[in-house]
């Protein structure tokens, strides 16, 4: 009993296989079945019908994978009476090495001439659906033996490095701007750092402009990396080293930005503080305290003497600190930042992050309101 079930089932799914075969072919072609991780892989797509008594017509890409990554390149689909055939081209990028599957998601739609018809019978403003039977093919996936990259590689394919830095002189704290361009084939040169941090300096990094165009030859891309570097001391900037891997070559070679030293003049504090007290800094005035206390006493006593002394109201008068006539000239944000940080970078520390924000991270801080919360600082 269990053979004839068996055997039913076996004919079952021959039934179905050969139905679906007769209706159309499907044809999968990869340049590459060895590829290196990251090497681009051009798999070739044919679909074409084979039962011409039906209307036919296909949903198909790739499934998405954690093993790969792919790029639909080109799409021809030609969907002449009773003889489809689509064409498709896809990148595909191997994300590890070993044994890898492609799997492919195709569902085939299936109508005859009458709903056709009936779909296009309608007016523009009245249109009506096409009824189509739809089915789930499975198909057999397509297996990639994918090589490892040597140790240390960081980039796959054929690249080039420029970069651009404005000045190796500059003042204390002052931005000096540092911009990095990557560019070539293979898989798009995107690095979460170029630079390592560093206590000597400070470093601002913006998000990298990123252009790629792809085509059957691979992903050509052009990678911009904006950063800038600040110090309030001369420093070296160690040489930078990208290893990057050829595929096609089968080399490793290295990407070099060398060795930078950077002469930083610092500030003159003298220039934004002078050492005279003036005006006179605050005294104590002991005669309200001793207006309260008499009042107190007197108070206690039963108002027996009444008001020996009366309150005195002092006039608060604001002195200012010789540093809020400084701030009061900051005219640009660049310039307050140089004098708090000069003054005491402890004490300002908050309004420091602020203008920093303002100038090296797009956000928006108002000069007048920075400059207010500073002075409040000396208060």
């Amino acid at each position: 009993m269990r053979y004839n079930l068996g055997s039913l089932l076996f004919l079952l799914i021959f039934f179905v296989t050969l139905l679906n075969a007769e209706d159309f072919n499907f044809t999968p072609h990869a340049n590459l079945t060895s590829p290196y991780v990251k090497e681009p892989v051009v798999l070739s797509i044919d679909l074409n019908q084979t039962n011409h008594n039906i209307v036919l017509f296909f949903n198909f890409d790739l499934k998405p994978s954690s093993e790969y990554i792919f790029k639909r390149i080109d799409s021809k689909e030609t969907d002449n009476y009773h003889n489809t055939k689509a064409h498709y081209l896809y990148l595909v990028y191997p994300m590890k090495s070993g044994k890898i599957e492609l799997h492919f998601n195709l569902i085939k739609r299936v109508t005859n001439d009458e709903s056709i018809a009936y779909s296009f019978s309608g007016d523009r403003d009245n249109t009506k659906t096409l009824e189509t039977c739809n089915t789930q093919i499975s198909l057999p996936p397509l297996t990639l033996y994918v090589k490892p990259l040597p140790p240390k590689t960081l980039l796959v394919g054929d690249f080039t490095l420029s970069y651009d830095l404005g000045k190796t002189h500059a003042k204390a704290y002052e931005p000096i701007p540092f911009q990095v361009i990557l560019k070539g084939n293979g898989y798009p040169p995107l690095l979460k750092s170029l630079i390592s941090s560093s206590q000597v300096f400070t470093l601002f990094n913006e998000k990298p402009t990123i252009h790629s165009s792809y085509s059957k030859e691979g992903t050509y891309s052009k990678i911009t990396y904006f950063m800038a570097l600040s110090s309030e001391q001369s420093f070296t900037l160690p040489a930078i080293n990208i290893k990057a891997f050829n595929p096609k070559k089968e080399q490793s070679y290295l990407l070099k930005i060398p060795s930078t030293h950077f002469d930083i003049e610092k500030v003159n504090t003298k220039t934004l503080i002078d050492n005279i007290d003036n005006p006179p800094p605050y005294t104590t005035d002991w005669n309200q305290l001793i207006s309260l206390l008499g009042y107190l006493v007197v108070f206690g006593a039963g108002f027996t003497t009444g008001w020996l002394f009366k309150w005195k109201h002092r006039k608060k008068v604001a002195k200012s600190h010789p540093l809020v006539s400084k701030i009061d000239m900051c005219k640009e944000r660049k310039i307050l930042l140089q004098l708090l940080i000069a003054h005491n970078p402890i004490m300002f520390q908050e309004i420091i992050q602020q203008l920093e924000s303002d100038l090296y991270n797009k956000e928006s801080y108002s000069l007048k309101l920075l400059k207010e919360k500073a002075k409040e600082k000396l208060l």
